[in-house]
């Protein structure tokens, strides 16, 4: 624990002197300058490492539990910071909002100059850049795993990240307090950081520090993936989290390495451990009166776990792989059970995975994963992960990702042969539609939670924006193009919406939601146009061979939702 105390408090030191701290830099500055004892430096930064914690740990939580949007503290630190700046422009405003700290003492209060209380808003809107430390934090708080340990990560993350702001802001207060030409023109002083103070706020509201911590150099990200990472540090992150590696994956690579050329005899797959339970299923499909199904009773048979979420390309490039397994190996003990586990907000709606599952052509069982129960049970990371049990609840061979359908099937048939399956039909045929190309473009998320690829305007956060993209757009990029709303998880088209990607690939998918059209074009010349309605899913917005290279023209018209950019 104490080495993970220390990474955490390096990593946020790193993170303190790095693009990150602009949008607050200004503010602790001028912050520092509007009192008169050292403290002042101190409660500011106090409060800020005190109210990003908080925030950081139980924000989500609190604000779920109240009802309240996600961006609630943000907004309110904003408006607290502008509440401070107007107090230092205009006396009586300043007298007023000091009123409610008038039991601290009005002397103790004016010497300190409320730096707790600028602290406290000022955590409000501090965000860091995100490394391995920040990131388990997060992904634990996320998942309401908040014990002592991850308490103590987070404030030594924060402290770490408070020292390079402390000393500026300690700067700013003996510059304040012991230059005589500073001193003699306080006031003058005050009313400056207040200028300073409300002019930063209202940049980091409208995001316009965003291009300058985006686009300037790293210079610190090496430095700081270096210190977090290493065997020893990312196991005491992963178990921070509540993750964990995938244990039949290492299983699995283990055993290759091991094993001599492999064929297709039960001998030859490893005992890659006991099959976990379904565990956390909230709804099943295609079996019986829709009943649940355990490993225990499936007992006897060969049984494929199956890992997939509808929306997702490369788990929908599989389905005709499993579906035909089940479909010519169900006769002769072989059972398939697909486990939703969803990626966006749509698919944890039952009603649409049943749709879905109809309109793909999903006729084997289905456990409805949407809380992720059966998911962390298995500690798997991929979609689509297949995983294969033998007869007696043993996991011998997995395969993750696209590809390897062969060898799957293979290790199919040598399971039910050992099974005691004398006559087996022949192997299926169907053809692998697994991308090769090594330029192909990389998948690309519209929502701000994890949007990747986009050049041009700046993307507003749940505020409707108008956005320009550039004159040419590169390579393996979009850009957003009129009137959009940004949500965390999709971009929800307005007034003249378009979207020009610039791609690498035979295929481009988007998945879209809500109602409404998507005009097509290629290089400028018109394609199609695309209907979108009903629920969620994935669309094929061009379809070409060979490796096609090219700017994709889109229009919107309003209300359409679009996701992911996929390829294939």
């Amino acid at each position: 624990m104490a080495e993970l105390l220390l990474i955490a408090f390096l990593g946020g030191l790193i993170t303190g002197v790095s693009p990150c701290i602009v949008p607050v830099l200004p503010v602790v500055v001028a912050g520092g300058t509007t009192g008169a004892s050292w403290r002042r430096p101190v409660l500011i930064i106090a409060g800020l490492v005190v109210s990003f914690s908080i925030t950081v740990l139980l924000g989500s939580t609190i604000l779920s539990a109240l009802g309240l949007p996600q961006d609630f503290l943000y907004w309110l630190g904003i408006s607290l910071l502008l509440l401070l700046a107007l107090g230092l422009l205009v006396p009586t405003i300043g007298q007023w909002t000091e009123r409610p700290f008038s039991r601290l003492g009005a002397s103790r209060y004016a010497r300190t100059g409320g730096g707790f209380v600028l602290g406290l808003s000022l955590g409000l809107v501090f965000v860091p850049c995100a490394g391995p430390v920040l990131a388990a934090i997060s992904v634990a708080a996320a998942n309401h795993r908040v014990d002592a340990s991850l308490l103590f990560v987070t404030l030594f993350y924060a402290l770490g990240a408070a020292v390079p702001l402390l000393f500026f802001a300690g700067i700013a207060q003996r510059a304040a307090t012991r230059w005589g030409s500073v001193r003699s023109h306080l006031p003058v002083v005050r009313r400056a950081a207040g200028a300073i103070l409300a002019v930063t706020t209202i940049a980091i509201a409208f995001g316009l520090f965003d291009p300058l911590q985006r686009d300037v150099p790293g210079f610190t990200s090496t430095l700081e993936n270096r210190v977090e990472s290493g065997s020893s540090v990312n196991k005491q992150l992963q178990a921070l989290s509540g993750e964990h590696a995938n244990k039949f994956a290492e299983k699995a690579s283990r055993a290759k390495t091991t094993t001599a050329a492999k064929s297709s005899t039960v001998a030859a797959l490893p005992d890659l451990g006991r099959a976990p339970n379904f565990t956390g299923i909230v709804a099943w499909l295609n079996t019986p009166g829709d009943r649940p199904l355990t490993l225990a009773e499936l007992r006897g048979k060969v049984v494929l776990i199956d890992f997939w979420t509808y929306s997702c390309i490369n788990c929908q490039r599989a389905l005709p792989h499993v579906e035909a397994w089940y479909k010519d190996y169900k006769d002769y003990g072989f059972v398939v059970v697909g486990v939703h586990t969803p990626e966006f907000a749509f698919e944890h709606v039952l009603s649409n995975v049943r749709a879905a599952a109809r309109s793909l052509g999903v006729d084997y069982p289905i456990a409805v994963d949407s809380n992720y129960g059966t998911w962390d049970a298995w500690n798997n990371e991929y979609w689509p992960a297949d995983y294969l049990i033998d007869q007696n609840g043993e996991v011998r061979a997995s395969s993750f990702g696209e590809g390897g359908y062969t060898t799957m099937e293979d290790d199919i048939r040598a399971l039910l042969t050992a099974n005691g399956v004398r006559h087996l039909p022949p192997p299926t045929d169907v053809p692998n539609k697994t991308p090769t190309s090594p330029s192909i473009t990389p998948e690309s998320y519209l929502g701000y939670n994890e949007i990747s690829f986009n050049v041009g305007s700046t993307v507003v956060d749940n505020k409707p924006a108008l956005y320009h993209g550039p004159s040419v757009v590169p390579l393996d990029n979009f850009a957003f193009m009129g009137r959009w709303t940004d949500h965390a998880e999709e971009a929800t088209a307005g007034a003249s919406a378009g979207i020009t990607l610039h791609f690498d690939a035979n295929d481009v998918y988007l998945v879209m939601g809500g109602t409404g059209t998507v005009g097509v074009t290629f290089d400028g010349r018109k394609l199609k146009t695309v209907d979108v309605g009903g629920i969620p899913k994935l669309y094929t917005l061009f379809s070409g061979q060979p490796l096609q290279n090219g700017d994709l023209g889109l229009t919107f018209s309003p209300g359409v939702q679009a996701y992911d950019f996929t390829f294939g």
